[in-house]
């Protein structure tokens, strides 16, 4: 495998956690973000990571503060990538900034990089002509916490390289990862094509009056033995792409999509809900009423 030296663009909750597996996994990281307010933030999240993979017993003290050390942090993009034989993209899921992120990635990264997208909504085709490698673009999506969901889902777009959809596939695997290979571009993927209306679902739901999010998870754990139901899965996923693919498709003109934005951003993000990320969700954490051995009674 080519891939030695990789590059984050993007530090947010799953940016992050790109980042401190491929580190885990042996590689040099680069992680870049706008500011140094952006990369102090992560700096806490690389933290807390440390934490929650030695609680999961996924990886020793040791191990995991060799990852931290191999992660170097930048607000310059050219100095970010100037090594970098991939750069994975997880800025904002807004594409007016991934179109402006790619011009600029294309004018600084070697000719020899290859880019892939952790875009959840978009397609490759969307955003591979604000590129100047299509043959080497492709997109590469990871569900959050990575380290225990360890799904990547390789997209292609008609123009990728199948030398490069084989090399990403081997870097998948090479962190950690269960590669997902997607041959046609299917908008959400294969997970959030089964994923996202599901969650719709449940909150419309709970937006309509039928019932609450305890019982609507309740529900689902009891009748498919499922561990989580969707408003479990929603904490950890956190609020933001949901809210931004909802309001999209409600700005679209789906009535029932508008309505779950903006239960969305009333119950989460107006009161600074994150879900896990922040210990505060539809639940609580640690400790959250789901994992108690009263709840499905």
């Amino acid at each position: 495998m080519k891939i030695k030296n990789v590059a984050v663009a993007g530090t947010g909750v799953l940016g992050s956690q790109i980042a401190f597996q491929t580190a885990f996994k042996g590689f040099e990281v680069s992680a870049y973000d706008i500011n140094d307010e952006a990369l102090e933030k992560a700096k806490e999240r690389f933290n807390v990571l440390k934490e929650r993979y030695q609680e999961d017993k996924y990886g020793t003290k040791e191990k995991v503060d060799a990852a931290y050390n191999r992660i170097s942090l930048f607000t310059d993009l050219a100095k970010a990538v100037e090594n970098a034989d991939l750069v994975i993209e997880a800025v904002p899921e807004v594409l007016s900034i991934k179109q402006d992120f790619y011009k600029e990635l294309s004018r600084v990264a070697k000719k020899e990089t290859i880019f892939a997208s952790n875009s959840s909504t978009m397609t490759p085709s969307q955003l591979v002509g604000f590129t100047d490698r299509p043959e080497k673009y492709l997109h590469l999506h990871f569900a959050n916490e990575i380290w225990k969901l360890n799904i990547a889902e390789i997209m292609k777009h008609e123009g990728t390289s199948p030398e490069v959809f084989d090399e990403v596939i081997a870097f998948a695997k090479a962190i950690g990862m269960v590669p997902i290979p997607l041959h046609k571009e299917q908008p959400g993927y294969v997970l959030n094509t089964l994923l996202v209306p599901h969650l719709k679902a449940a909150m419309q739901m709970v937006v309509d009056g039928v019932a609450e999010p305890e019982v609507v998870d309740k529900t689902w754990m009891i009748s498919t033995g499922a561990p989580l139901g969707p408003f479990a899965f929603l904490d950890i996923i956190g609020p933001n792409t949901p809210y931004n693919l909802y309001k999209a498709w409600g700005d679209a003109g789906d009535e029932v999509s508008a309505r779950v934005a903006g239960w969305l951003k009333k119950e989460y993000l107006d009161k600074g809900r994150m879900g896990k990320a922040n210990g505060k969700g539809v639940y609580t954490y640690p400790n959250p009423a789901y994992e108690k051995p009263d709840f499905l009674k």
